[in-house]
This record gives C-alpha cells, structure tokens and sequence, in this order.
C-alpha cells in the first residue's frame, strides 16, 4: 500500500519566495557524493547529535521539503549544516542538498540528504552503512540518478566508527539519519532501504527482500521479488520463508509501521551490487520500483 504524500512540495522550485537555497554550484553528482564516503574509516570518531539538534534539523529538513529553503537554511545553519543547490552536469537535474558547512565540522559525520528539486519528493532511498556495505552508496547514487522524483539519505559515519554500535544508524534512533528519515516518513514518503551481505552457503541468494519490522507482505515487496527473480536472481522473500537478514530490529522500519508508511528492506550479496551483470539487473528492478512511486 502507498500512503499519500501528505504536506509534500507540490510546487516548482521558483514558485514561492524563499524556495531556493541561496548557495549554487554545478557539481557531477556522482562524484560529489562518492567522494564524501569513500573517507568514511571504521576507526573515526563520532558522536550522535543530542536531542534538541535531531529536532531542529527535523524541522529543517521539513521546511525544505516544503519548500521553504530560506525557513531550513536559517534553522539548519546553527547545526552547522547548509542548503546547496546542485545541477549535476550529466543529466542536467537540479537537486538541494543538505550537508556540513565545514568537511571537518561535527555535523560532517552526520550524513546527507539529497531531494529532487525539479518535482514533488516521492520516494527515498536510504543507505545507512555506506562503505561497510560495499558499493549500496554507489547504488543509492545510481538510483537517485536513474529515477526522476527521488531523495538520498545517506549516513556520514562507518558503521563501526564511534563507541559501541553508536554509528550503526539502522539500529539507533538518536541519529541524524533516523530523524530525516522519519521527516520523510510523516509526510508518506515510500522508502527503500539499501543493505549487503557476504554469500555463505546459510544464505545461497543474490537478494533478501523484506518489510523491515512488517512481517506482512506487500504489492510492491512482491513485485519487486517477482521483478529480481525473472532477471535470474535468487531470491528470499521475508513474509514467505524464513530469511536472514530480514530487518525485523531495523528502526526506520519500526518508524515505518507505526506511521502506516511505505517501507523496503533489502539485502544485497555483492554480486548484486558491484559492477557487473547482476548489479546491472538490480539497479533496473530496483529501478522499475522507484518509477512506479513517482507517478504515484
């Protein structure tokens, strides 16, 4: 089921007075953003922003995506993050990005968010362990690229940086990432979260495809296991069978089904998200969904 895009840019960019970030810059896009986590090391500190900081970027980043960008650049500033828009020079798409005004800056570590800004946001991809997920970055960049209507949250940390688990987004709710994914959430935002896995012989797939939290299916969880299977991937459906991996203790997908929104786990072998053919088949699946939430 999709849930309506409730409170979301309906507008152009340059239909209301205050919509565009001041700061402009003509970048590649993928580079920009591949060149942002491929500095991301296991042995670098971090530190989660408290709770009064995850609020007020909440409400930054609903500002911009209402189209407000002068409301979310005076709030987001403060945390020492700022509004960017970008036209990437291969595709000629503008998008607005949210990131670190200092690359040394302690909200560097707190990851990014990149929103279409050539239409209403209507779906997300979410890569919470760039790096230590090989390639979901690159991945998540691809399908941002490849599908109008979308947004990329990506996390600014490595999954083991920090103390403990503390980086480890997907299971931590005191995170910048978790608060713009839950922003998203509220306003119906389908999303599509990017994991990897190691192939064993106790996990003989290319993909694992789940609900997250959700043990019940889904069209769109269906079709999409229907979609990878006929490219001649292995596949493991959560709400079917007994499936690693399956992000039952993933926490944007416990947000998602409190909140009645869209949610996909899937786990990816590294077949499935390198370079080569099978890569090739889940970006177009992957691909094909995301088409489908933006004409929604």
């Amino acid at each position: 089921m999709i849930v309506a895009l409730a409170g979301c840019q309906t507008t152009t960019p340059e239909a209301t007075e205050g919509s565009v970030p001041q700061a402009r810059e003509l970048v590649d896009l993928r580079s920009r953003i591949l060149t942002y986590t491929a500095d991301l090391e296991p042995d670098a500190s971090y530190t989660p922003p408290g709770a009064a900081r995850r609020e007020q970027l909440a409400r930054g980043v609903g500002r911009l995506l209402d189209g407000d960008a002068e409301k979310a650049e005076r709030l987001l500033a403060p945390l020492g993050l700022g509004v960017t828009r970008l036209t990437d020079t291969d595709s000629g798409r503008r998008y607005d990005e949210v990131a670190a005004l200092r690359p040394d800056g302690e909200a560097a570590s707190w990851g990014r968010l990149y929103l279409t800004a050539d239409s209403a946001v209507r779906w997300n991809v979410q890569v919470p362990h760039p790096v230590s997920d090989r390639d979901t970055e690159a991945l998540g960049v691809r399908l941002l690229e490849d599908a109008p209507s979308g947004a990329l949250v990506v996390a600014g940390a490595h999954r083991r940086a920090g103390r403990a688990d503390a980086a480890d987004v997907a299971h931590r709710e005191d995170s910048a990432f978790h608060s713009i994914v839950v922003e998203l959430q509220k306003r119906g935002v389908p999303g599509l979260q990017l994991h990897g896995f190691a192939e064993t012989s106790e996990r003989p797939y290319e993909a694992i495809v789940s609900g997250g939290a959700a043990q019940s299916t889904s069209g769109e969880a269906s079709a999409l296991a229907d979609r990878l299977e006929a490219e001649g991937l292995r596949v493991c459906r959560g709400w079917s069978a007994r499936c690693p991996l399956e992000g039952t203790s993933n926490v944007q997908g416990r947000s998602a089904e409190r909140r009645h929104a869209t949610f996909l786990h899937v786990e990816l072998a590294p077949d499935a998200r390198d370079d080569g053919p099978d890569a090739d088949e889940t970006a177009d699946a992957l691909g094909d969904l995301l088409r489908t939430w933006s004409q929604d």
